[in-house]
């Protein structure tokens, strides 16, 4: 008998601790289908999906668009690598630089890559354009931060899970307090070669934790006053998740390095991208920086679909008027709780904080409960829960969400 022929959630559960690394901590279910809102585990019962892959299928799970654009390129051609031209690389590149308003991108594959593709665009634009001494570069990261977990990326991670017995750690970058104007000028003038400010413009690991208004474009200000390349990192926040395009959009500001994964494929393909205009992209020369699979055919085409589907459906307008939705519904349960003390977010990326510690079970025990009652979301930094629907969902449907995420905390009042 094959695996798959006696598959039960148990069954795939223990083979994974038996044979996989045991890096992740998963909520007890295994999925096998999607579509749009919904996936269903083994078993065949279905859940809304309220984490949307960490913000990757905004798009909804399987989109019909995407995944044709995915089976028709992968019948034709799937890689070349980057020694030859492909016919669909161009194309995409006109594509997305059109639609995200810069001169140049360069594709990479995950949201790490392109963080660190970003890195390394800074630190060589700071030595070639701004003559700052070679090894000399710094950047300005924001405490609390989650940009990946490479050895680089770790080294400015206050994350002791991603970063113990990981070093030594990678030097170069001084860490501020996120949504402070003051510590990032105070550390504009008083700290030497400073090259960049890496941020993003909503900390969604870190809880959902949206910053004072204006945060953002007083920070883009004070990065053009001392000639320090503003680099957002989009990768959970971009593709129309908070109710704009980009998180960004919501102060005007336009990055001077954006960076940008997950949903750009819908959660299809692993495709990320770094854009900036040619002033800063044109350091880069042949051989400085690649990657194997990095602008493959299959990832320009569904990147393209996954593009395209976000603007015909208008689901940045959608995220933004569900998120709304979202909050006034549970702000009205929350004013009479005891377990959760607030919501908060942007468009469809929201988080509740629940009345217990950082370090107990209860908002793990609350996400295990909503799963019992058809709805999945997992928490982050012990006592919050985030909660990120594919952006098709419908008012009745986020209405539905609503009721049993209502029905289950009342399950956990004190």
């Amino acid at each position: 008998m094959s695996v798959i022929d006696k598959m039960t959630s148990q069954y795939a559960i223990d083979l994974e601790n038996k044979y996989g690394a045991h890096n992740y901590h998963p909520l007890p279910v295994v999925l096998s289908r999607g579509e749009g809102v919904f996936v269903w585990d083994v078993e065949g019962k279905q859940y809304y999906d309220f984490l949307s892959a960490y913000s990757a299928v905004n798009q909804g799970h399987c989109h019909p668009k995407i995944i044709n654009a995915l089976t028709e390129q992968s019948q034709k051609l799937t890689l070349t690598s980057r020694a030859f031209y492909n016919d669909v690389l161009g194309g995409y590149e006109k594509f997305a630089t059109s639609f995200f308003g810069f001169d140049k991108v360069l594709p990479m594959n995950t949201g790490a890559e392109a963080v660190e593709t970003a890195i390394k665009l800074c630190r060589k634009w700071a030595y070639e354009k701004r003559g700052i001494a070679e090894h000399e570069a710094k950047i300005v990261v924001c405490a609390n931060n989650f940009h990946g977990r490479t050895t680089t990326i770790i080294s400015f991670s206050n994350d002791e899970d991603a970063r113990k017995n990981f070093g030594p750690y990678t030097p170069g970058f001084v860490k501020i307090a996120y949504d402070d104007v003051a510590a990032l000028e105070k550390v504009l003038i008083e700290e030497e070669n400073i090259a960049g400010f890496l941020v993003e413009p909503i900390q969604g690991e870190a809880g959902v934790y949206v910053p004072s208004e204006g945060y953002l474009k007083k920070a883009k200000e004070l990065c053009e006053k001392h000639n320090v390349l503003f680099i957002a990192d989009e990768v959970q926040t971009g593709i129309a998740r908070t109710g704009k395009l980009l998180a960004v959009d919501h102060e005007e500001v336009k990055p001077d390095v954006l960076i940008l994964g997950k949903a750009i494929s819908g959660g299809v393909y692993p495709v990320s991208a770094v854009f900036a205009n040619d002033d800063i992209m044109e350091v880069i020369k042949p051989g400085q920086h690649g990657s194997t699979f990095g602008g493959n055919p299959v990832a320009g085409a569904v990147a393209m679909a996954a593009l395209t589907v976000i603007e015909e459906e208008g689901l940045a307008a959608n995220a933004e008027e569900l998120g709304q939705l979202f909050r006034s519904e549970l702000n009205v349960y929350i004013k009479d709780s005891n377990i959760v003390k607030l919501v908060r977010g942007k468009g469809l990326l929201n988080a509740i904080v629940i009345n217990d510690a950082e370090d107990s079970s209860t908002a793990w025990d609350i996400c295990v409960a909503l799963k019992g009652n058809g709805l999945l979301a997992k928490p982050t930094h012990g006592n919050i829960i985030r909660f990120a629907p594919p952006l098709v969902m419908t008012k009745e449907q986020l209405l539905d969400c609503v009721a049993i995420i209502v029905k289950t905390l009342k399950e956990f009042e004190k």
